[in-house]
């Protein structure tokens, strides 16, 4: 046990780990949709007999188990994006029926367990945007990261947009780097990665270049500025109306307030002091984040852009991190629309302020100098 603890090293992010985690979070968010929705379309079958119940928690960890294994016994780079999916699957058949596991009685729709797994989702979510951050150039990382990109020499899948980047990482190590054995790899490595001889494959875009290029020309072509502003704002709006619809009905009259409540509650005349309490803070927080995102809505109208923008997607952040856990409480799945509908949104509001409202690079860079000379003098 001494051996193996002495070999454990600082930890170095892996080349491409934000892509393989994102291919976990989007399989675990299918896999438990697509459970639900299966289950509830055929009747919630069982694969089994009087005795025997072959739950799917079970193939959740047969995956989880091929996942693991996968690059305990292969050292190919696809292996990575293969157990991405794979152990985003099979976690999500595992948790989906979290309801099971913190009950006496085995309640597979034991209402907390929707919030329980929207919660356990929203923490990777935000374990990926912390792996989305730029890793670290200490010279020893960008050596492992280095050698993790030369498997595409290996396999001939190695394009001159690759080799320029493993050219530019072996500068910069051989620039930094204070271990002379460093700095006589990189040099032996950028000897290796600009030889003439080296095979090069012709530039292939993955899939997401693919992708947001596409969107790209979309947006171009078909969605201009001014209508894209209108339909950002008209979204807001009806999602913000939507969020008032319930404190409406609740405030008609006093008859109606306790009708809908319990008709909210789903629990008949069995309603609890805390079911009482989550329902007002509902309501409470549906109230403050639907005003939020109707003002943003009427701002981008306006024309008043970075200020409505901003309360929007304040406005759906608070609604996906913290009203959502109340929302799938009383709603359970089927909440699952509504927040990818609010995500949708959400990543519009980003895109708009990127392509928009983001000053252009060269004016970053012109402010950063102007900084830096203001200081110097």
């Amino acid at each position: 046990m001494s051996r193996l603890f002495s070999h454990i090293h600082t930890f170095v992010k892996r080349e491409g780990a934000e892509q393989f985690l994102l291919y976990s979070l989007l399989s675990f968010a299918a896999s438990v949709g697509l459970t639900r929705l299966f289950l509830e379309l055929t009747g919630y079958p069982q694969l089994g007999n009087s005795e025997l119940h072959i739950a799917h928690v079970l193939w959740g960890g047969l995956l989880l188990f091929v996942a693991s294994l996968l690059p305990l016994v292969l050292t190919n780079r696809w292996v990575y994006p293969v157990g991405g999916i794979l152990s985003g699957a099979g976690v999500g058949l595992f948790i989906d029926e979290v309801g099971k596991f913190i009950t006496q009685t085995n309640d597979y729709f034991y209402p907390p367990a929707a919030p329980i797994i929207y919660a356990f989702f929203l923490l990777v979510v935000l374990f990926y945007l912390r792996v989305r951050r730029p890793a670290a150039e200490e010279p020893r990382a960008e050596l492992y990261r280095t050698f993790d990109a030369l498997q595409d020499v290996l396999d001939h899948d190695l394009d001159h947009h690759e080799r320029a980047e493993l050219v530019t990482r072996l500068q910069r190590i051989r620039q930094t780097a204070d271990h002379p054995n460093y700095v006589a790899l990189a040099d032996a490595l950028l000897d290796f990665v600009t030889a003439d001889s080296l095979e090069l494959a012709p530039v292939n875009p993955s899939i997401e270049e693919r992708l947001q290029a596409f969107g790209n020309r979309l947006l171009d072509r078909y969605l201009p500025r001014p209508l894209l502003r209108s339909i950002l704002a008209l979204a807001l709006l009806i999602m913000g109306g939507g969020m008032f619809a319930d404190l409406a009905l609740l405030l008609t009259s006093n008859e109606a307030f306790n009708t809908n409540l319990l008709s909210l509650l789903g629990r008949g005349d069995e309603v609890s002091a805390n079911l009482i309490f989550l329902s007002l803070a509902r309501l409470v927080l549906e109230t403050a984040i639907g005003t939020l995102l109707m003002v943003g809505a009427l701002l981008l109208l306006a024309r008043r852009e970075r200020l409505g923008v901003f309360l929007g997607y304040f406005g759906l952040l608070l609604s996906l991190t913290i009203l959502n856990l109340l929302v799938f409480y009383f709603d359970q799945f089927s909440a699952i629309l509504v927040a990818l509908v609010q995500f949708n949104l959400l990543m519009g509001l980003i895109i708009y302020r990127q392509r928009y409202l983001a000053p252009p690079v060269d004016e970053v860079a012109q402010a950063l100098n102007d900084e830096t000379e203001g200081m110097k003098s």
